[in-house]
């Protein structure tokens, strides 16, 4: 488990890939949205997607407000609580 994001409004924490758990067999990505308190998990093809996607964005350079734009298309999907431990 990795935080590698992580601004005032959202935290994206990678789980690393592990052959011998089907759902982590491409790893997995936690995207939390704090001013709304939810968050999803994404894993399997949907997490192998996120990963490119977030390679390409990082390729150009963008800020964390363009980050956060990004980060904002999984707010719909956003279904989970935030429960703090």
């Amino acid at each position: 488990m990795n935080t590698i994001y992580n601004s005032e409004q959202y935290s994206v924490v990678e789980f690393g890939a592990d052959r011998d758990h089907e759902a982590l067999r491409f790893g997995g990505y936690e995207i939390m949205d704090k001013s709304g308190q939810r968050e999803i998990y994404i894993d399997g093809p949907a997490a192998e997607l996120f990963r490119k996607d977030v390679q390409e964005l990082i390729a150009t350079e963008p800020s964390m407000e363009d980050i956060d734009t990004f980060l904002s298309q999984y707010d719909l999907m956003m279904r989970q609580s935030m429960t703090l431990h």
